[in-house]
């Protein structure tokens, strides 16, 4: 079975640059080298120089073993990336046993391999060395050689005291890795939510330009279907009657005149409906959003409320039909019987109103309704195996709201009032940013041009 895309995206995601974790290493062994030849030479404390700089030396060889083995743009999987975060786990651990054990103020850079985990790597990697961290630490609070420290005898500190060091690194160990998790993980959801916005945004604009490619083949295939024409006409008078071709000929000719009139409706089509799909009343609108949906069973109710002014022309706008068409399509889906969209309208601002009467938003996800990955459908088997956007992933919604807010909308959710049951999703515009502006069908035109 070869991966979806779904599935190379989590891999890309999941994994780390080589290159990182090596310079990081570099970094840490230098911060480590300077720690002891201050330790020795600057405060004259005695310690174990040897078997330092020997651990020192092991992680030096293993960064340029990886340099030389691996090209510096390799990225690593989980895994290798967990395995390699557990031996810096066990190098410092290493070092602190030689140096003081939990009593050396060092030990708090033990986090640091569960932080670079719970930024790039699954959960499970994160527990992993989490739980490492908390084994050496008990380790290391029991057995270690003495502190450096000068002429005098090393301090000697309580094991209670000790106790306390080793209770807030675990703790700290469990919440700045949860943290740092949390954080990674909705900056890594946002982004490919966005990503999915803008390929869905891309594939509609594609969409409106097929107008202007019907237009360019009408006038490009006109040319040689008149020659054809023209040719067919010149046989028929030049074949005698009776001819064995004279049948044939006069098929050619009249399905060439079927061609040329195709052609004119699609002429026609570029430029007769030009206006219609530049500009739609806010009406228009709506019913292009609704009527593909008025075949699945359930009611939709249309109303008009006109408080102040003449109904809104606005551009014919990919990104707010998507909107507006995925948000109907969902109350669709969970309403009962009847689904009520109400457009509201006065001289300052554009609404609309879509209500079902279906069960509502459970209370659980009412606040978080429009952030990526959030859903209350199952997912198919189907929707499982295809690499379609936002299937059964809860992108739609998010998806829809992110283009309406391009248009410059505002969305508000929530759940009609006791007894009454359904989801009430309501969209505001400023009526100047919903109405067509002059020059906004020169600007789609530059659009359309540069997309065919």
């Amino acid at each position: 079975m070869f991966p979806t895309t779904a599935e190379l995206r989590e891999s890309v995601s999941r994994s780390l640059r080589l290159s990182t974790l090596v310079t990081l290493r570099w970094l840490a062994l230098a911060g480590q080298a300077a720690a002891i030849l201050i330790v020795r030479y600057g405060l004259e404390f005695h310690l174990p120089l040897a078997g330092c700089f020997a651990l020192i030396g092991i992680s030096a060889a293993l960064n340029l073993l990886l340099r030389f083995r691996f090209d510096p743009t390799h990225r690593l999987d989980g895994p290798y990336v967990t395995g390699l975060l557990a031996y810096d786990v066990l190098q410092l651990s290493g070092l602190l046993f030689l140096t003081g054990g939990l009593a050396n103020p060092f030990a708090l850079l033990l986090l640091a391999p569960v932080m670079v985990a719970a930024a790039t790597m699954p959960p499970r990697s994160t527990m992993l060395l989490g739980a490492m961290v908390a084994g050496m630490s008990t380790l290391l609070g029991v057995f270690h050689w003495p502190l450096p420290w000068g002429p005098s005898e090393p301090p000697v500190l309580p094991p209670l005291y000790l106790a306390g060091i080793w209770m807030a690194l675990v703790s700290t160990v469990v919440f700045s890795g949860t943290y740092a998790f949390r954080v990674a993980e909705e900056a890594r959801q946002l982004a490919e939510a966005l990503s999915a916005t803008e390929l869905v945004l891309q594939r509609e604009k594609h969409l409106t330009a097929l107008d202007g490619l019907a237009a360019a083949a009408a006038h490009e295939l006109g040319t040689p279907l008149g020659t054809i024409a023209v040719v067919t006409r010149e046989l028929e008078r030049e074949i005698p009657q009776g001819s064995p071709i004279a049948d044939d000929i006069a098929l050619l000719r009249s399905q060439s005149e079927r061609c040329r009139e195709i052609l004119q409706k699609l002429r026609t089509l570029a430029t007769g409906m030009d206006a219609y799909y530049k500009r739609m009343a806010l009406s228009s609108l709506i019913e292009e959003v609704v009527s593909p949906l008025r075949e699945f069973g359930v009611e939709i109710a249309v109303t008009r409320i006109a408080r102040a002014g003449a109904e809104p022309v606005g551009r014919r706008d990919p990104a707010i039909l998507y909107g507006l068409g995925n948000i109907v399509e969902n109350a669709v889906d969970f309403a009962k019987s009847r689904v009520e969209i109400t457009a509201e309208w006065d001289q300052r601002q554009v609404a609309l109103t879509i209500a079902d009467d279906g069960p509502g938003f459970a209370p659980e996800i009412i606040d978080r309704i429009g952030e990526p990955y959030v859903t209350t459908r199952e997912k198919s088997a189907a929707e499982r195996d295809s690499d379609e956007v936002g299937g059964g992933l809860g992108l739609g919604f998010f998806i829809a709201k992110t283009l309406l807010k391009r248009s410059g909308a505002r969305v508000a959710c929530g759940n009609r009032k006791s007894p009454e049951t359904g989801a009430v999703i309501r969209i505001t515009w400023p009526r100047e940013s919903l109405e067509a502006k002059p020059g906004d069908d020169d600007e789609d035109d530059v659009d359309d041009a540069l997309l065919a």
